[in-house]
């Protein structure tokens, strides 16, 4: 386990050109004066659509914020129509990428090899992937760790080394009125980190969760996980700026135990950081 907090944001195909580029510059603007954003101590990465991501990079140039791209090709040149390469994405500015989620999966049949390919292809060209994992059925917790479990190492057996993100979203909690519960995400969050931390080369990877998640969510899991994966929730700036607080909280709690009347705080909706 880091110090530093993760959080990150996939805007799928919510927004349009003129949309996504507004909200760019609202959280951008976020970004520059949080604290935590600024010194480090929370991560925060920004997945737009494929046409959005060069405005992405332009409007958080100047932050530490990371821009991602929602998927990347299991080869990195040649003769393939529509695909688009991770040593291309590289080359504007790209640095996540989201590799595996549940709706690629369900919607275009990509199977455990493809995403394995495209965690490769990431990794070849030093993009660090976001590999979605999470059991399609609600399993008790012991199952679904096992399950996920079995995904990580499919998905990265035999893969250049390189950080790793993993987003657990478990496929039943995807849109629901509420994340899974706490101690389920607890238990499947916290053995995926100890599997990663059998492996070599995959130093300062994280395990977040994602599965409509939102405010208060992160304090109540505390330690269990690196950061959060947000959807719609995060749409509305002044929201998504209270996550980070308290991913603030939470990393400060990392550092220093007696921190943990901060993350309360956080946890009870009282102001710790800048807010939009």
């Amino acid at each position: 386990m880091t110090a530093r907090v993760s959080i990150g944001v996939s805007l799928k195909m919510y927004f349009g050109h003129s949309d996504a580029r507004r909200w760019f510059s609202r959280v951008a603007g976020l970004a520059a004066r949080h604290p935590a954003v600024a010194d480090g101590r929370v991560e925060f990465f920004v997945i737009p659509t494929f046409l959005q991501v060069l405005p992405a990079v332009d409007a958080f140039a100047g932050t530490r914020t990371l821009v991602g791209a929602q998927d990347v090709a299991a080869w990195d040149r040649g003769a393939y129509t529509g695909e688009v390469g991770a040593p291309e994405l590289a080359e504007v500015g790209v640095r996540v990428a989201e590799v595996g989620h549940a709706e690629r999966r369900r919607l275009f049949g990509e199977t455990d090899e493809v995403v394995a390919a495209k965690v490769a292809a990431s990794l070849r060209s030093g993009i660090v992937p976001v590999l979605c994992l999470g059991e399609a059925d609600r399993l008790d917790p012991a199952e679904a760790a096992d399950a996920t479990v079995a995904q990580l190492h499919a998905a990265l057996d035999g893969a250049p080394g390189g950080r790793v993100i993993v987003a657990y979203e478990p496929v039943w909690a995807i849109g629901a009125a509420e994340p899974a519960p706490v101690a389920h995400i607890a238990v499947v969050a916290e053995r995926l980190r100890a599997e990663l931390d059998t492996l070599d080369g995959r130093d300062g990877s994280a395990v977040i969760y994602g599965g409509s998640a939102g405010p208060g969510l992160l304090a109540e899991l505390g330690g269990s996980v690196d950061g959060l994966f947000l959807g719609r929730f995060a749409h509305d700036p002044d929201a998504l700026a209270g996550v980070l607080d308290e991913a603030a909280a939470l990393a400060d709690a990392r550092v220093d135990p007696r921190a943990a009347d901060i993350r309360a705080d956080a946890a009870a909706g009282a102001p710790t950081g800048v807010t939009s």
